[in-house]
């Protein structure tokens, strides 16, 4: 394996970096925006899958049960999905791949969502493996997620050309779809997973990350895509572009959009989106809810309506992933009951609430949102 750091990771600012194509100006990205209803939605992962692979290959590919899953969450009044892919997925059968992909998107138009696509991601088990994936530990929070690139392939420069075919293939394939809201080129890209695999992570993850984010942007922008590119932010301080990392500054201000994540309550949540106001730019949340961190839909989702913040919360439907559980029962598995309180999702598997505050909720801000733009647009 060869270790490769293409671009300098000592870059004083994104700018800096050689960029085939220029990111949106703040005037498209927000007339883009403005042509938009108030999205709200949820990271989607059908409750019959335990990742990204067990939910887009072929043999454990489930459309029945995607078009049942996003059928309640239209009926909710929800809009948006925020699905992970996986570089994977098109190595081994990249027809196959965009034709399920094709087959989800004509699901979820059916039913008036948009879907707002993950292509790389730094969370959770660093080995992917394609194939008949692993039944998920008991009692423990999305034990079956896999990162995307995985560690050996992010560590070995021969593997570029790969990843940078599966991005640019996939953007000029769809770049122009409608039904598809943008691409999140990568989630998270500066999470260690201190919590749940640190003996497996490499010591130069961050170095790798660091170099290869701009390059995944330059490789979605010379795919030219009609839809919006953005990579979210999610930890530390983002008040200024001195207090952001290299990897965040890359994130900002190679984002043609802004996306944040968020699961603390109402005062971090505003403080948030007061920073990142600055930029000028469409701001999307793109996780948030966590009940027992005081991010619930009551309080969050008037705050970011009030800000035309896009609000998609972590899980819908309890299922494999079993990220109903909270984040320390990687350390305290519940293998014979369950929480006191769900950590995420809203729906039990057979699509009854969790709890019906919190449709409720979800409902009561998305029909305010509707009524509100049907009275403006009546004048």
């Amino acid at each position: 394996m060869s270790t490769c750091v293409s671009v300098p990771a000592t870059s004083e600012s994104a700018d800096d970096l050689p960029f085939s194509l220029p990111r949106w100006t703040q005037e498209k990205a927000n007339a883009w925006y403005a042509t938009l209803p108030w999205l709200v939605g949820c990271n989607f992962i059908p409750a019959t899958a335990s990742n990204q692979l067990e939910m887009w290959q072929a043999e454990t590919f489930d459309p029945q049960r995607i078009d049942l899953e996003l059928g309640w969450a239209e009926a909710m009044g929800l809009n948006v999905m925020r699905v992970f892919l996986h570089d994977l997925l098109w190595e081994s059968d990249a027809a196959g791949f965009c034709d399920r992909i094709d087959h989800y998107l004509r699901i979820a138009d059916s039913h008036r969502i948009k879907t707002l696509f993950v292509l790389f991601d730094s969370c959770w088990h660093p080995c992917p493996q394609l194939g008949a994936q692993a039944a998920p530990a008991a009692g423990v929070h999305n034990p079956c997620w896999l990162q995307s690139p995985g560690r050996d392939a992010l560590l070995n420069c021969n593997e570029y050309p790969r990843l940078q075919r599966y991005v640019t293939e996939l953007l000029s394939r769809f770049g122009d779809d409608p039904r598809i809201l943008g691409w999140d080129l990568w989630n998270e890209p500066d999470n260690e997973n201190t919590g749940s695999y640190p003996k497996l992570e490499s010591a130069d993850k961050l170095a790798q990350v660091d170099a290869l984010l701009p390059q995944v942007f330059d490789w979605a922008r010379r795919a030219n895509p009609s839809q919006p590119l953005t990579s979210g932010v999610w930890v530390g301080d983002w008040s200024t572009l001195s207090s952001l990392t290299s990897i965040q500054r890359t994130q900002i201000q190679q984002s043609d959009i802004i996306s944040f994540h968020n699961y603390e309550g109402t005062a971090q949540f505003e403080k948030r989106i007061a920073w990142l106001k600055d930029y000028g730019r469409p701001m999307l949340c793109t996780e948030y809810m966590a009940r027992s961190c005081g991010s619930t839909f009551e309080e969050i989702l008037p705050l970011a309506r009030a800000h035309n913040v896009a609000a998609i919360n972590w899980g819908f439907v309890a299922g494999k992933t079993q990220t109903y559980l909270p984040w320390d029962s990687w350390q305290k598995p519940y293998v014979d009951h369950e929480p006191k309180l769900w950590f995420h999702e809203i729906l039990r598997n057979d699509g009854s609430a969790y709890d019906t505050k919190d449709v409720e909720a979800i409902r009561k801000a998305t029909q305010a949102d509707v009524q509100t733009k049907t009275a403006a647009a009546g004048h």
